[in-house]
């Protein structure tokens, strides 16, 4: 680099953070509240700081400034002068290094020390105190990038909606494990398109990973200081920054080769964005960045109250959303990874919150959602939203816009009850697994909208939801208070792992029962990864803080024979869902539409083949089911896919609805070895088991 000159030069207050233009690099931050910000630049171990300027223009809010013959590589910070009045929401302390929120990448972490805190810590007068130590070697610094990856020939898989299955892992715990790839890669980007990892992924059939949090996040405070660790990462410092620790060589080139991969074998991938909060926490909180950029801004307050954060997300802050210049953070980081990595869609933590204009509750129609919706990039990818915060109104399922998908708890729950068998759970088990049309059919929207799942990273994974009647969760340190308490699980007879041939018999045929139901639904289905061959927390079901092997993928126990026969018979359910198009229709079925005389699109039958009325549908103690859905080919013919379900605890009879011939039973959940094979009238299905049974019929 060249001699520092004394000052800057104006620059452009676009775009923003810092972009090497290659004569330098110019520099832009937005406050609207600041009174003057100057530029940090520190020596390449970030701990000597070789400069300071104040930036020298601020236009409409944006400040700004230009360093001739800078380089990529450069470290900087900021500092933020202003009114320290938390009362009035002003929080600004000029002895505070700050991140730059569009840094692309952080040298070193945050260092946990009082000094990072606005305020005298265990001063009596809490946050309306003021610290003047200063905060930069407790600090990460940002890094001036120039994005340079050469994606051509890259080709997005583009898998339609209908076709999805969507694999839920952790970008670390996925292979932290992997003995194949080597030490230093074990965890991180560069062995997510491991090629066993691709060849499992394709064997099992899904069509999309879907990744935990790799945004550049803090470890928090608390969990440090009892030997524990954030391991999913919904605690973001920088929304443009891939996570350091899940990089072997330091490069975010890793997470780019991996995508590029995993797109060649077909996969698209999905990140699970966390915008609904920062790592700052309450008013209590660190200033890291945003608080001390411009908290009267970035975040939501108690109404009448600027000093307190509204906490809708059970973190301590809100982000607020309806301010334009925070909308655009939050578009132009989607925008940077969509571009700079291709990613194929995003997973929104808590989505309610992003909906909420300020404090006036969720709203469909929110800057947020038309954004998101009218950008020509982001508009093409998937989107999908936790449609739940804890506000007020905070459960919003089925009420988000068109073009978005929605996590379906009320899936998770009914099937979790249904193979639990719960008494009069028919009608609410019947509208999850025909697509949820009571909570998305209109405006367009498609059965696709609906994330059907039965486990996810929040819970119990399968093995433990039949193994587990409550939860364990000592190892985090709240004896035992965090997590749900309703995990409408079932142990079965023994709490935990057992050598009972008889109990272990019915948690696989269980875990068979859901996987099948959860494969054969309408709706896109979700699973969570290692549920395929059997991967348990033993009874924890809130590890977000177990960066261990409670929470690693155990590639051993895939290779197990136990393990390689609960993944193959995933695959082949994947395998039916791809080739029956019935299986996973791309529009309601609301079974008023004759097929042929007298057989409706989708219909619904007891086990003697009667066509439940009224009162059965209210029968609590009627556990069986028969879903079926028709369809005429092109060559006239007609396609069922009946889907036998007992949830009772004998084997019943099943009485096969007309019409009766060719019928081929393709799954039994009882008999997962069991081929392909013809059946007749009636055929026996097990206690707690499903069946899935085809067939091609003549013209009718």
């Amino acid at each position: 680099m060249h001699p520092l000159p004394p000052r800057l030069d104006a620059g452009s207050p676009y775009p923003l953070g810092s972009s090497f233009t290659g004569l330098g690099v110019n520099f832009a931050i937005f406050s609207a509240h600041a009174e003057r910000i100057e530029l940090c630049l520190y020596d390449p171990g970030g701990k000597r700081e070789i400069a300071r300027f104040d930036l020298p223009e601020c236009t409409d809010e944006v400040w700004h400034g230009f360093l001739p013959d800078a380089r990529p590589g450069l470290l900087y910070g900021y500092r933020a002068h202003g009114r320290y009045a938390p009362d009035e929401g002003h929080r600004f302390n000029r002895h505070k290094l700050l991140l730059d929120p569009y840094a692309r990448r952080l040298f070193g972490a945050v260092r946990w020390t009082d000094a990072l805190y606005g305020y005298r810590v265990g001063s009596s007068r809490d946050d309306l105190s003021f610290d003047r130590r200063d905060s930069a070697a407790a600090m990460p610094k940002a890094v001036v990038t120039a994005d340079a990856f050469d994606w051509s020939g890259d080709v997005r898989p583009r898998t339609p909606w209908s076709e999805t299955i969507i694999y839920e892992a952790h970008a670390k715990g996925l292979t932290k494990l992997l003995a194949d790839a080597t030490p230093n890669e074990r965890g991180t980007f560069a062995a997510l398109s491991h090629p066993k990892v691709i060849a499992h992924l394709q064997r099992i059939g899904v069509t999309a990973l879907e990744l935990l949090p790799v945004h550049a996040f803090v470890q928090d405070r608390r969990l440090q200081a009892q030997g524990l660790t954030n391991y999913w990462g919904y605690n973001t410092l920088a929304f443009f920054a891939p996570e350091a620790r899940y990089m072997a060589t330091g490069t975010a080139d890793e997470l780019r080769m991996a995508i590029r991969r995993l797109h060649a074998a077909g996969i698209e991938v999905i990140l699970d964005v966390v915008y609904n909060h920062t790592a700052e926490g309450s008013e209590m909180g660190p200033t890291l960045s945003f608080r001390g950029l411009d908290n009267a801004i970035y975040y939501r307050a108690v109404e009448g109250d600027p000093r307190r954060c509204v906490n809708d997300t059970g973190t301590g802050n809100t982000v607020d959303l309806s301010h334009p210049r925070v909308l655009q953070l939050v578009a132009d980081s989607l925008r940077y990874w969509a571009e700079s990595f291709r990613v194929d869609g995003f997973r929104f933590d808590l989505g309610v919150t992003l909906g909420r204009a300020g404090n006036h509750g969720f709203d469909p129609r929110s800057g947020f959602f038309d954004v998101l919706r009218q950008d020509p990039v982001l508009n093409q990818l998937k989107l999908i939203s936790e449609p739940w915060d804890i506000g007020p109104g905070g459960y919003q399922l089925g009420n988000h816009p068109p073009g978005f998908a929605e996590w379906n708890d009320k899936y998770r729950d009914s099937a979790r009850r249904f193979w639990r068998g719960d008494d009069g759970l028919r009608p609410e088990f019947a509208k999850r697994i025909s697509g949820s049309a009571d909570l998305f059919d209109r405006r367009a929207r498609r059965p696709w909208a609906s994330i059907n799942f039965v486990t996810a990273h929040d819970g119990f994974p399968l093995a433990d939801t039949v193994s587990y009647g409550a939860k364990h969760n000592e190892a985090n340190g709240e004896d035992n208070r965090d997590g749900s308490d309703d995990n409408n699980s079932c142990n079965w007879g023994i709490e935990g792992p057992t050598d009972d041939a008889g109990i272990q018999d019915i948690r696989d045929r269980v875990t068979r029962s859901m996987l099948t139901t959860l494969l054969a639904s309408l709706g896109t289905p979700m699973l969570l990864g290692g549920d395929e061959f059997g991967r348990t927390q033993r009874g924890n079901n809130n590890a977000y803080c177990q960066d261990g092997p409670l929470s690693w993928f155990d590639w051993k126990a895939l290779e197990s024979d136990r393990g390689h026969a609960l993944s193959d018979f995933v695959r082949r359910l994947t395998a039916i869902r791809r080739y029956y198009p019935l299986v996973r229709a791309g529009h309601f079925l609301h079974g008023e539409v004759e097929v042929a005389p007298g057989i409706l699109d989708i219909d619904w039958f007891d086990e003697r083949g009667d066509h439940l009325s009224g009162d059965d549908w209210q029968n609590a103690q009627g556990k069986a089911l028969v879903m079926r859905r028709v369809r005429r080919r092109e060559d006239g013919m007609l396609e069922t896919v009946t889907m036998l379900m007992n949830g009772s605890p004998v084997m019943l009879p099943f009485h096969l609805p007309a019409p009766t011939h060719a019928r081929t039973l393709v799954i039994d959940s009882a008999d997962p070895r069991a081929p392909e094979r013809e059946v007749g009238d009636v055929v026996e299905v097990l206690a707690r088991a499903a069946m899935l049974i085809v067939g091609t019929h003549e013209r009718l």
